[in-house]
């Protein structure tokens, strides 16, 4: 069981950094005036995908609410 915990907390901090990661492109493109590329939009569907994760983490009070 401990072994599961190590895996889980291992995969939320993945998840979490790839949102920043994520985010932080996202927002480099928006200064560079490219929010209509191909790339940006890619990024878009990414992060809704991992918001989607991260909501589900918190509806079941495994991490505590994004702000």
């Amino acid at each position: 069981m401990e072994y599961r915990l190590e895996q889980f907390e291992k995969m939320l901090q993945a998840i979490l950094a790839e949102y920043d990661a994520t985010v932080a492109k996202m927002e480099k493109l928006k200064a560079e005036n490219k929010t209509k590329s191909v790339t940006y939009k890619q990024l878009m569907g990414t992060k809704l995908n991992l918001q989607n994760i991260i909501s589900r983490y918190e509806i079941y009070d495994l991490i505590d609410k994004q702000q």
